[in-house]
């Protein structure tokens, strides 16, 4: 009994993603602001991976064949990161109606670190504040049987809705919206967390 309590007493592991590698990106700032938030609510072990600076090796191996020795080398910071996590959160821009391709590239290069976790959103960017991006991110984890939140958080204008310290000029909006999407991440991280540790997931 003292193990199972223990284990669902344990903070939820969250691997924070930044999606941007622009030069000049605000998904940084974004970021900081994010993690400032979630990092009040308690119960969180937060995990900065910012895609800037991952290598991720550009060509993907054949079906079910094994990386080659410099793409594993490539991913051999960032995949147990993944593993190790029990949720995960994607902050994002959005370019031409899309998310950035080294996104879609970290998504690619792995299967069973997301499989049968919950995934939030973080989206900024012009008047949508990244909101088609997200919807094209639900699709794409939906297929590594990773389940999104319905909540998430859309700055809209970033260079105009950030202040230079990288705060939400509506302070209110946003943090309600980062509460609610919390609160979501948090109830799914658990219950599946206990799930996986209970039986294998059938994916």
């Amino acid at each position: 009994m003292s193990t199972e309590l223990t284990h669902q007493d344990a903070p939820l592991r969250v691997a924070v993603i930044v999606a941007s590698v622009r030069e000049g990106r605000r998904g940084p700032a974004v970021a900081d602001w994010f993690l400032r938030t979630a990092g009040s609510h308690g119960g969180l072990e937060l995990d900065l991976i910012d895609l800037a600076d991952v290598s991720l090796p550009l060509e993907m191996p054949g079906w079910g064949s094994a990386p080659s020795p410099a793409a594993a080398a490539a991913l051999a910071d960032v995949s147990p990161r993944l593993a190790a996590a029990d949720a995960f959160v994607v902050v994002t821009p959005e370019y031409n109606h899309s998310f950035p391709a080294a996104l879609k590239n970290l998504i690619d290069w792995h299967g069973a670190e997301w499989r049968a976790k919950p995934v939030g959103f973080v989206s900024y960017g012009g008047l949508g504040g990244g909101l088609r991006a997200v919807e094209q991110l639900r699709q794409v984890f939906a297929e590594t049987h990773t389940v999104s939140v319905r909540d998430s958080v859309s700055l809209h204008g970033p260079w105009s809705g950030l202040t230079e310290e990288g705060e939400p000029r509506d302070v209110a909006v946003s943090e309600g919206a980062a509460k609610g999407m919390i609160g979501q991440l948090q109830w799914w991280g658990r219950a599946l967390r206990t799930a996986r540790a209970t039986a294998p997931y059938a994916g």
